[in-house]
């Protein structure tokens, strides 16, 4: 499975875990000039800008390190401008990783990051 199949299959992995978590889903890949988030969802009045990243097993590295501080600044970014349009109302936002684990196509293990950055 070639990179961009397995990235789009975490992001619908992650998708489905927050679905089962009671939030509701705004937006999948949201892009805008500064970028893009992968999901945006909400819950308990938290709107939380999702980034998902998936590796297939046997990687040096946990996921969430390829989210280094120029990628959440461009998360940011992004987030400020979905907020600018669509949310202007929000008081509490939260920035989460999602880190996916899988082996061929099977979930070995899901991992939510709550406050990430």
């Amino acid at each position: 499975m070639n990179s961009s199949l397995i990235g789009a299959y975490g992001e619908h992995l992650a998708a489905k875990y927050l679905r089962y978590e009671k939030y509701n889903i705004k937006a999948a890949n949201f892009k805008s000039y500064t970028g893009e988030i992968d999901l945006i969802a909400e819950k308990n009045g938290v709107l939380c800008f999702i980034e998902v990243k998936t590796r297939q097993v046997g990687g040096m590295l946990p996921p969430a390190s390829a989210v280094d501080t120029r990628k959440q600044e461009n998360i940011k970014s992004c987030a400020s401008v979905y907020l600018n349009r669509w949310a202007k109302n929000v008081k509490e936002t939260r920035y989460d990783i999602i880190e996916v684990l899988i082996d061929d196509k099977e979930l070995i293990k899901l991992n939510h990051i709550k406050n990430a950055f």
